[in-house]
């Protein structure tokens, strides 16, 4: 079996995997990496650049290395390889996940429970929920599942494609990376350098087809456009720009604005600045939009791989 078919093969059954099963709770493969990266960093760090670049690559490396060697032992066998290509995609992406916390909390704040939102926001984001009324919690809900889409779903699926097993683990590990040293606090703001680096790189096909993507299955594609075009390059992050104003474009509401995260306050521009506030019942219009998302990418990467390999052939 040629390579783009146990791509689009192994894709499509790892996205139904996470849409039927979700992440398990106990024994998640990405926890198993983020408990290595953790033991290697305990020996490397130092507040040093250099030595966060050898944990990037290896910790990312290694992760590309495992996933080409299991590629290789199982290339023999089309159906064991469109199953490791499976089992891979549905380790990887999270979408479903993604969206079961985001209604979690979107319920408890239509229950008037604000100290639950507050209590589940730290699954989904690094924001300070002490610091959020109802509303502000349903902003950073509507934000994370617009950033998470492409972190958690369209960037794993562009590198599964270019990259098939190795990509999709390669993409995964660079993405945990930057989540545990990549931010910017006193301890990692030179050692997490490399690994914040490399994550840009990495996430920037995936937040552009992200953002195309939000466009055209949102409501209102040419506020996606318009708000994309005038306001993603006022985001401090080159990758959540895009993502989070198409968003806001296409669901008609405004995001960004004073947040803050642990301890410090950041005052960041308003994206999509014709929109209304998001509200509660917001939540519930992000993950619809974020599921259309997720689906409708990996029916580009299916088909501009199987495109590839014609061209090639």
């Amino acid at each position: 079996m040629r390579a783009d078919r146990v791509f689009a093969y192994g894709a499509a059954a790892g996205l139904l995997g996470d849409l039927l099963l979700g992440d398990p709770r106990r024994g998640h493969p990405v926890a198993a990496f983020g408990r290595v990266a953790g033991a290697v960093e305990r020996v490397l760090w130092r507040d040093d650049r250099a030595r966060g670049a050898v944990h990037t690559v290896v910790c990312a490396g290694g992760a590309v290395v495992v996933g080409a060697l299991a590629a290789r032992a199982v290339r023999s066998s089309p159906l064991t390889s469109v199953a490791l290509t499976g089992v891979a995609t549905w380790a990887v992406v999270g979408g479903t996940s993604l969206a079961r916390e985001a209604r979690a909390i979107g319920r408890a704040l239509e229950a008037g429970d604000v100290e639950t939102a507050r209590a589940r926001l730290p699954h989904l984001c690094g924001r300070d929920p002490q610091a959020l009324d109802a509303d502000g919690i349903a902003r950073a809900v509507v934000e994370s599942v617009a950033e998470n889409t492409s972190d958690a779903v369209v960037g794993a699926l562009v590198w599964g494609a270019v990259g098939g097993v190795p990509g999709l683990l390669g993409f995964r590990a660079v993405n945990t990376l930057d989540a545990m040293v990549g931010h910017r606090s006193p301890k990692y703001r030179r050692y997490g350098w490399a690994s914040a680096r490399l994550d840009d790189v990495a996430g920037w096909p995936g937040a552009r087809l992200t953002a195309v993507l939000a466009t055209v299955a949102g409501h209102d594609p040419r506020g996606a456009v318009r708000a994309w075009r005038d306001d993603a390059g006022k985001h401090p992050s080159p990758n959540a720009g895009p993502v989070e104003a198409s968003f806001a474009g296409a669901l008609g509401v405004r995001l960004g604005g004073t947040l803050s995260y642990g301890g410090r306050v950041e005052h960041r521009p308003v994206l999509n600045q014709r929109g209304r506030a998001v509200v509660v019942h917001d939540i519930d219009r992000a993950v619809r939009l974020s599921k259309r998302v997720g689906w409708l990418a990996l029916g580009v990467c299916v088909a501009a791989r199987l495109i590839a390999k014609g061209r090639t052939s």
